[in-house]
Order: C-alpha cells, then sequence, then structure tokens
C-alpha cells in the first residue's frame, strides 16, 4: 500500500487534490488531511507515508519547513510542492528533483508527476541534494514581500482589555477556538485562533513548538532533549516549561 499526506491550507484545494489523486492514482491510500504544516509534519512523523505533498505557503510552519524536518524524522518520503506562486517553480522543480504543482492543479499535470514519483518509489531513489534544493527554494521564498509582522495585540483580561506588545509574550498557547497569550505578568485571552496568528507573527521570532503551542525564541532560556526525541521549553521569566514534540525538535538544530 502506497500512503501519502496532502496538506493544503485551503480546503475547497484540498479535497480537489484529494479526489484527484483517487482519480489518476487509485492504489494510493491519503492517511491524512492536513490544514496547516504542524498537523502535516506530525503526521509525517506518525504515518512515515511514501509520498507527502505540501503546499509551500501555509501559516506557520511551511511547506518547506516540513520538508526539511521531514528529511529527518522521514527520510524515505517523497515530497511534492503545490504552489500558486510561478516563482518557486526552479530549475530544481523542472529537473524531476522535487515534484511540484502549480495550483490550480490540473489532472494532466497531476498524472505526470504521479508517474515520475512512482518511478523514484520503484527505485528507492531520493534527491541527492535535497538539502541544498530545499535551502535554494528557502532563500527564493524569503525574497517574497510581505506584509509587516503584528507588533501588538488587544487581549481580554477578566473585563479589561489589554494592549500587549508581541515581544512581551512569552508563549501562545491554543484553547479552543481561542489563544491564550502568556507574558510575565499573566495570562490574557484573544479571540483569535493559533492559526490565524502565524499568518502574522515574525517567523524569526515566534516559532511553532506543538500543534498547540508558539513560543517566542526570545523568551527562552534553555531546550533540553528527552530519550524520546521530544525537548522541553524552560523560559527565562516564566516557571512552567513548555513541551517541543519530536518532529519539531528538528526544527532546531537549524538555528
Amino acid at each position: 500500500m502506497i500512503r501519502a499526506v496532502v496538506a493544503e491550507d485551503e480546503a475547497l484545494l484540498r479535497s480537489e487534490l484529494v479526489r484527484l489523486l483517487h482519480q489518476v492514482w487509485p492504489e494510493l491510500t491519503v492517511v491524512a488531511e492536513c490544514e496547516d504544516g504542524a498537523s502535516a509534519l506530525e503526521a509525517i512523523a506518525t504515518q512515515q507515508p511514501e509520498v507527502a505533498f505540501l503546499d509551500i505557503r501555509m501559516p506557520g510552519l511551511t511547506g518547506m519547513d516540513v520538508a526539511t524536518a521531514a528529511a529527518t524524522c522521514s527520510p524515505g518520503t517523497q515530497i511534492v510542492f503545490t504552489t500558486a506562486y510561478h516563482q518557486y517553480a526552479i530549475d530544481a522543480f523542472e529537473r524531476g528533483a522535487i515534484d511540484y504543482l502549480l495550483k490550480p492543479v490540473t489532472p494532466e499535470r497531476l498524472a505526470a508527476t504521479v508517474q515520475r514519483v512512482r518511478s523514484r518509489l520503484a527505485s528507492g531513489q531520493l534527491p541527492a541534494n535535497l538539502s541544498q534544493l530545499l535551502r535554494d527554494l528557502a532563500q527564493g521564498a524569503a525574497t517574497t514581500p510581505r506584509a509587516p509582522p503584528l507588533t501588538w495585540i488587544t487581549a481580554s483580561t477578566g473585563r479589561e482589555t489589554r494592549l500587549i506588545m508581541v515581544d512581551d509574550v512569552a508563549y501562545f498557547r491554543a484553547d479552543h477556538k481561542y489563544t491564550v497569550a502568556m507574558t510575565a505578568e499573566g495570562e490574557a485571552l484573544l479571540r483569535t485562533s493559533l492559526r490565524e496568528l502565524l499568518e502574522v507573527l515574525d517567523a524569526n521570532v515566534f516559532r511553532q513548538i506543538h500543534r498547540s503551542t508558539i513560543v517566542n525564541l526570545k523568551a527562552i532560556a534553555s531546550i533540553v532533549r528527552d530519550d524520546t526525541g521530544r525537548g522541553t521549553v524552560r523560559l527565562k521569566q516564566r516557571p512552567e516549561t513548555l513541551t517541543v514534540s519530536a518532529p519539531f525538535m528538528t526544527l532546531f538544530k537549524t538555528m
């Protein structure tokens, strides 16, 4: 059985890609459909799929972040990127070293990609220079203009609404449809989901360490890895510790 993880933050596009995959690759089993990079990384680490279809631009962890971590936690997984941006379709893609699908995905293009992936699976070959190709892609993505990152937020503490500078937040924790912002003074509730925050936070400062946690790198005192591969974050100005799930520990190796 050939298994796949599909990661796409747009629900309609995700459903359409899964539908087309069933059409052009009937023997493929999609073991996880993910709406963000965090859930995709955990699914890849858990399922160890033969192939992963990753949207390049997702909140928080991008498709390239997931592919970089997957190279360590699931090295046998073939990567196919999906993108709406022509600038990402660099020569490395065209050479077939890493496949890409340009949105909207067409059955013809998908069939050609599937044929190449199946050939590589049959031969057991992975790109020899995968790490360098991912670095090239990340460098190209970094040149794409983005909106300025969030600098302050409004949050509720009881009946009081506070204005909090983002740099003062030690970490954000998901709480159902809302998010808790933890500062040195205490906690405050945001009527914003963790996923929405990931789209506007500075990715160079705030790092997702768990599906439900984003930490301010400036607030970290230390990170300790345990025997299971997970990590524990100790904070500078808060007494509690935070858990780093095992797949996310690979992201700290590049720091």
